[in-house]
């Protein structure tokens, strides 16, 4: 998906599906500042991350062995000032807190940064994509797992180095 941002100029989420500090967001924490609420987006949205590339692990084991391109397995959360009357934005607080759905792509020039896994998560995010489901489930186990990927940190990358973050990786 980062590939198609920096070659097409813009990006479809998966569904229109993006994640923004929400009035029921602000309203489930007591406390905090905006910075502090973005975060936890970010959290989700970097859950969330791992939940697509575990589909498209998938995916690709489904298809007689085919393989899964040649980039590493690792979580992307994209920020982007999104006008909310343009974008058709409309909050879906039955998804979750922070979860929004887009009307329109996100254009590259409205992309603030990446946030991006770096090589020293890959490990933790592989054994997250093994269990992702179970952990939604309720597997303790699990959970601890994708805890441990959810644990680095991701890394900032200016928009302007998308296509250059893009040749490293």
């Amino acid at each position: 998906m980062l590939q198609q941002l920096v070659n097409d100029g813009s990006l479809w989420p998966l569904n229109g599906t993006a994640f923004a500090v929400t009035p029921t967001l602000r309203e489930a924490y007591a406390e905090g500042d905006d910075d502090e609420l973005a975060d936890v987006a970010l959290r989700e949205a970097a859950l969330a991350s791992l939940r697509l590339l575990a589909a498209r692990e998938a995916e690709a084991a489904e298809e007689a062995g085919a393989a899964t391109d040649a980039l590493p397995p690792r979580r992307v959360v994209l920020a982007a000032e999104v006008d909310l009357g343009e974008s058709g934005a409309k909050h879906r607080p039955d998804l979750d807190d922070a979860v929004v759905r887009l009307g329109v792509p996100v254009p590259l020039d409205h992309v603030i940064a990446a946030y991006v896994d770096t090589a020293g998560a890959e490990a933790d995010v592989t054994r997250a994509l093994e269990v992702i489901d179970a952990a939604d489930l309720g597997d303790e186990d699990a959970e601890l797992t994708v805890g441990d990927a959810q644990d680095h940190d991701l890394a900032w990358y200016a928009n302007q180095e998308l296509a250059f973050l893009l040749e490293l990786l």
